[in-house]
């Protein structure tokens, strides 16, 4: 019969390995088997590592959610031409062109704008000089900031009842009117089958299935940014998985649909690929614009997205961005842009001719293919 041994034992046992004790001696003073109390230990560790995981998962949504605030500024920032160190003046012009495309509580703090100066700012340039007319952007204005600090949540009822909270003298029907002519549409409608569409849309076909069995069998892409002379510069490439070869690549002044297709254009322009293609991409806007979508189509290549915050979805385009920035462009303090593009130029002929890649057995992307049509070649006179 398999014998039982008290928890304070088991307790006192894995506290006295943890303190130093080996497992023999323990096995001597307690006359346990050491078989038995190896399985104690291992339990015991799997319990600790269960507890240290707890508070990671307990606080992934809102880690989720932070991620997505952050990629948000980012994106804002990237789009625009001012910082937080900007005049007022600029910011808030700058501010008033973002309004309406951006949550403004996320847009106000990426340039360091209090709300209040915002609203303040759009209040005194309107430019209608009709009582109710201005009345009526008034409102629209007092709507928007109670949707926005709602997280866009509140529908009209909860608007009207903050608004009047706040001193104001409103009706539901006016709210409902404004709010019908502003688009503003509560999240909770129809979240779940907006939630449920973007994902079926979005399929992630790759699934980290980074080996190929050819070339031109699935590409990758996505777009960085480097920031020269006050300026943000976007590079977009597109790889080929099979040998890790940029196949083409552009930089652009601005992180677009056209940057990205004209990129692909390229690279499908001089490959001419005659078998399946699979394009594999973040989420990012000019990838899942209707442009892109309908040029990818219209070729017949299959279009695969990374999962929502899983960046390891597109680690390979990812990986060769940091390579990029850590062996060149972080080492160089460029005098113009004409040089900057030349040390782009320049990296993207060493990493394809010269750089060894650990994935190709350190074979350049250049040998690893010409090693494969190499083989092709003579498979195919074996058959004649």
């Amino acid at each position: 019969m398999k014998q039982k041994y008290p928890d304070e034992l088991i307790r006192q046992c894995c506290a006295a390995y943890k303190s130093g004790t080996t497992v023999t001696a323990l096995s001597n003073q307690f006359n346990v088997p050491r078989s038995t109390i190896y399985v104690w230990l291992k339990h015991d560790q799997k319990e600790q590592a269960q507890r240290k995981a707890e508070p990671y998962f307990k606080n992934y949504p809102a880690l989720l959610r932070k991620i997505h605030h952050l990629e948000t500024i980012i994106e804002i920032l990237q789009s625009i031409d001012c910082n937080a160190n900007s005049p007022l003046d600029v910011k808030l012009f700058t501010l008033e062109k973002l309004y309406g495309k951006y949550n403004v509580h996320v847009m106000c703090e990426a340039l360091q704008v209090s709300r209040g100066t915002f609203y303040n700012h759009i209040l005194r340039n309107k430019r209608d000089n009709t009582w109710y007319a201005k009345r009526k952007e008034e409102l629209r204005l007092k709507i928007q900031q109670v949707y926005d600090d709602s997280r866009q949540i509140f529908g009209v009822g909860k608007i009207t009842a903050t608004l009047k909270a706040n001193g104001e003298k409103v009706s539901e029907k006016m709210v409902r009117l404004l709010m019908q002519d502003m688009g503003l549409i509560s999240i909770r409608d129809g979240a779940k089958d907006f939630y449920d569409k973007e994902q079926v849309r979005l399929k992630n076909h790759l699934n980290q299935q980074f080996d190929v069995s050819r070339p031109n069998e699935v590409w990758v892409s996505d777009v960085t940014y480097f920031r020269f002379n006050n300026k943000n510069y976007y590079i977009c490439v597109v790889l080929d998985l099979y040998a890790r070869r940029i196949v083409s690549y552009r930089i652009g002044k601005s992180n677009s649909t056209n940057l990205v297709r004209s990129t692909f254009k390229m690279a499908y322009d001089e490959r001419k690929p005659s078998l399946p293609l699979m394009f594999h991409t973040d989420r990012g806007g000019p990838y899942r614009s209707k442009t892109m979508r309908e040029y990818l189509q219209k070729l017949g290549v299959k279009q695969s997205f990374s999962r929502a915050y899983v960046p390891y979805d597109n680690s390979v385009v990812e990986s060769f961005f940091s390579s990029l920035k850590r062996e060149e462009l972080y080492r160089t303090k460029y005098r113009s842009e004409n040089e900057f593009k030349t040390a782009v130029d320049n990296y993207m002929i060493f990493y394809n001719f010269k750089r060894p890649h650990c994935k190709n057995q350190y074979k350049t992307p250049d040998n690893k293919e010409l090693e494969y049509y190499g083989k092709q070649t003579e498979f195919n006179d074996c058959k004649d």
